[in-house]
């Protein structure tokens, strides 16, 4: 079987045909989009989704040429739409976050003082070394490796000590959602990246 034989047979709903193509191409476009997501998985999942198209399509097929640029311009077009997906959740998650500071800010006052009293607490029964290097990130806004390099300790000692911070108080306030959602994101913000 060849490539426009391949077509052929799969325009009429031929499984072993889209078998063939799939065996054919799969690795290839596989390697074509992680060149743009940098991630085998997600590449993975794109181009499984491109070919649920390409079968789907199968009767717009031209019977006589080879599917290759069909197959690498659906599997393009599906790594855009996960981008707008991603970008979508990003914006979602923004709103949420923004509903979760507008819930805390009209709060009893009383009520933001004891989670600030607590938050305080809990920060206060870290080890030194573990508060130090949560105050360089957070408040100063340092970065990991920075850190790393005033504190003369590695980038991996630097994380698993946020870690440690981070674990705390999220066991602290498990129960509290919005806070907990806040912490979440003030512990994932771009300035606990490496560079």
């Amino acid at each position: 079987m060849n490539e426009i034989d391949a077509v052929k047979t799969l325009k009429k709903g031929d499984r072993e045909a889209f078998k063939y193509l799939f065996e054919l191409y799969y690795d290839r476009l596989v390697a074509y989009i992680v060149t743009y997501t940098n991630d085998k998985m997600s590449s993975e999942d794109i181009v499984q989704q491109a070919f649920i198209d390409f079968w789907k399509d199968r009767s717009k097929l031209d019977e006589i040429r080879s599917p290759k640029n069909y197959l690498y311009s659906i599997a393009y077009n599906r790594y855009i739409d996960s981008i707008k997906k991603e970008k979508r959740r990003a914006k979602l998650f923004d709103i949420l976050y923004e509903k979760a500071l507008r819930g805390i800010i009209k709060d009893d006052k009383e009520v933001l003082e004891n989670r600030i009293k607590k938050m305080n607490l809990i920060i206060d029964s870290l080890p030194p070394r573990c508060q130090e290097i949560l105050k360089m990130s957070k408040v100063q806004g340092i970065k990991y490796k920075d850190i790393a390099d005033v504190l003369g300790i590695s980038i991996k000692t630097v994380e698993k000590q946020m870690s440690i911070a981070f674990k705390k108080m999220r066991k602290a306030f498990e129960d509290d959602k919005l806070i907990l959602l806040l912490i979440r994101n003030v512990f994932l913000t771009p300035n606990t990246n490496h560079n």
